[in-house]
């Protein structure tokens, strides 16, 4: 009888261990959104794309900027304006190269961003880190904006507005993130 309780709990722990295992390692269960919270731990840096290096915050070659380096962000004009201190992005990155944005050590915009200039020919459906803006007939290339598109006349595109759905939480972790530092502008 002794023998039997005992393998009777053996059985037991084994199969408890067995369904664990098995619910744990359940392919079917689809990826959870981007839902972190900003702290005041979290931190928020940009990384220069580079397809054989995985980027962290320690690794300080990739960071292109982090949250300090930016002194604010216009929701309305979509303008990221950097301290004074920090090197141009041009000089930094190439055009055409991707930036990868991270908030609290996640991966935030999917897909990445797109550094692109005045100068680039090609059409951009999703976000885009546009270095200048052209206003009627004035041309400014001083400044950085963070655009859902290249150029801004495919705007109201299906291929547009499907991205902008698509990331709409994170663009919202993003301002609220900015926000809660004291760095962004309405």
């Amino acid at each position: 009888m002794k023998h039997y309780k005992l393998f009777a709990w053996m059985m037991a722990i084994a199969i408890a261990s067995t369904t664990m295992t098995a619910c744990s390692l359940d392919s079917n269960e689809s990826e959870k959104p981007f839902t972190t919270c900003p702290t005041s731990e979290t931190t928020f840096y940009a990384c220069g794309i580079s397809e054989s290096v995985t980027r962290s915050i320690g690794d300080t070659r990739d960071v292109l900027f982090t949250e300090d380096d930016i002194e604010w962000f216009n929701i309305t004009t979509r303008e990221i304006k950097f301290r004074d201190t920090m090197a141009p992005l041009r000089e930094q990155i190439p055009l055409l190269a991707g930036v990868d944005f991270y908030l609290g050590g996640e991966h935030l915009f999917s897909g990445g961003v797109t550094h692109v200039g005045l100068i680039c020919s090609q059409v951009f459906e999703d976000l885009v880190l546009c270095c200048g803006k052209i206003d009627g007939e004035i041309i400014d290339d001083g400044h950085y904006y963070l655009y859902d598109c290249y150029p801004l006349q495919f705007i109201d595109t299906d291929e547009v507005k499907a991205n902008i759905k698509k990331r709409a939480g994170q663009w919202e972790l993003f301002t609220y993130y900015l926000e809660s530092k004291g760095k962004l502008r309405k």
